[in-house]
């Protein structure tokens, strides 16, 4: 029987009265799975919010760093981490087991690609796997990790239900996808709007309640197979605008015009556009893959999703064309081939002032570079190391080169990758024989001159 409502939704159960009292009384507590980018600043935000959370990794060397109040992520201080756990409103586990004991299990595991480009559930599928025989009456169980349309219910919801459990009436499943925007200052976890999608009503209405109480904002949607449609949508929007501006930086380049100028001119327009910028590739978890998980799912339905695909296809090259404009920038500058010379790349992260390596194409310009015969070197104030990664494993264990001036003169070239605010753009082109910059890191610290050639 309907009786109560929340937030604005439809009428919901009965049964749920219980849950949404205990919410709005805090004594509610949250299991989160994947203890990486988007679950400790989720974890952080809900013990903000007045919820005691359990974080699950398989990752022990992690859950004991975490529990000894130290972040390894860049943007989340220490202090905030430590004083969650003084406070006894977080801690972390390997204990699977301890799933009985939480009433809602927010899921934030990877969701890469496989060698092929096609999804890669693997991480989702074992998450739930591990989650079944600890399945309970009145859990909520809501993935967050990116994915195509329909996953929640033909992936998630047949594993539960092997159980003897069924969803919307033992049990609530729910999609809500991560927005995480590491080392933006500007929006952090409990500022961004948060989209849900359930499956059934009372789903949609439990998830809605857990979430409107730790963000700014919620977003409910129709379906979960929506919210998924949703998250992919906003990263496909940025790799196709991305993969736009790369292909004019090409065309433009080959005119003499500069892409940048043009870019900063056209914001000017008040309506009608929006700037995006060029780069040597894509990188992050998001939209490097996502575009992927549709592209695939859309062959399912007899679509080819061609204008996803050239995107794509553009973006991958990019790494490609860089490296031929350093080849070629060598030869005409100082008359000497790629295969002899040592080239120092500037920033190993995919994007300015964070350490997170995922995906960047820093890692495939040195793979690249050393392939066509190059020295290739790294300096990086963010990534001392380079840690272990699904495609360029052979690059673990380099350690990023000082940026002194001795140094700096010692290289052929120095490709700057990615524009960190840390690095002292005039001193590095003072120093270096030959610069060649694919973020325009040089022009916005007013350099120019011959020995800088955009990339």
């Amino acid at each position: 029987m309907r009786s109560s409502t929340t937030d604005g939704l439809e009428t919901v159960s009965q049964e749920l009265a219980a849950q949404f009292a205990r919410i709005t009384a805090r004594d509610y507590q949250i299991g989160i799975i994947g203890l990486g980018y988007v679950g400790i600043p989720l974890a952080l935000t809900a013990c903000k919010s007045g919820f005691k959370v359990v974080g699950f990794d398989i990752d022990a060397k992690r859950v004991a760093q975490i529990n000894r109040g130290e972040s390894f992520i860049k943007h989340i201080p220490t202090e905030a981490l430590a004083e969650a756990l003084k406070e006894e409103r977080f801690r972390a586990t390997t204990d699977f087991d301890q799933l009985r004991e939480v009433d809602a299990i927010i899921i934030a595991v990877p969701t890469p690609l496989t060698k092929h480009r096609e999804p890669d559930l693997s991480y989702v599928e074992s998450t739930a796997h591990a989650i079944a025989p600890r399945l309970r009456k009145g859990h909520l169980v809501v993935l967050e990790s990116t994915t195509w349309p329909g996953t929640t219910d033909e992936v998630m919801r047949p594993i539960f239900e092997a159980t003897g459990l069924k969803s919307g009436t033992d049990f609530y499943l729910a999609f809500s996808p991560e927005r995480e925007d590491p080392g933006n200052p500007d929006f952090g976890t409990s500022t961004i709007p948060k989209v849900v999608g359930g499956d059934g009503t009372d789903a949609l209405a439990l998830a809605n309640a857990v979430y409107s109480a730790l963000v700014v904002k919620t977003v409910p949607v129709s379906s979960s197979a929506t919210a998924e449609a949703v998250k992919l949508t906003e990263n496909i929007f940025r790799a196709v605008n991305i993969a736009l501006v790369n292909e004019l930086k090409v065309i433009y380049g080959k005119m003499g015009i500069d892409v940048w100028e043009v870019i900063d001119a056209a914001k000017t327009k008040p309506f009608g556009f929006m700037p995006f910028y060029p780069g040597p590739g894509l990188g992050g978890h998001c939209i490097p893959i996502d575009p992927f998980y549709l592209t695939w799912k859309a062959r399912e339905f007899d679509v080819t999703a061609r204008f996803i695909e050239l995107a794509g296809q553009i973006n991958t090259a990019m790494p490609h064309w860089v490296v031929d404009r350093v080849a070629e920038a060598l030869d005409r500058r100082q008359g000497r081939g790629l295969s002899s010379a040592r080239v120092l790349v500037v920033g190993i992260a995919y994007k300015k002032n964070i350490e997170d390596t995922r995906e960047s194409p820093a890692l495939k310009l040195i793979e690249l570079l050393e392939e066509r015969g190059a020295t290739a070197d790294y300096h990086d104030p963010y990534v001392p190391e380079l840690p272990r990664t699904r495609k360029h494993g052979n690059l673990a264990g380099r350690t990023s080169v000082p940026l002194t001036t001795d140094n700096i003169a010692s290289y052929d070239a120095v490709l700057i990758a990615t524009d960190h605010d840390a690095v002292d753009y005039r001193a590095l082109a003072e120093a270096a024989r030959l610069v060649v910059d694919t973020r325009n890191a040089c022009a916005k610290a007013g350099l120019g001159g011959d020995k800088i050639v955009k990339a």
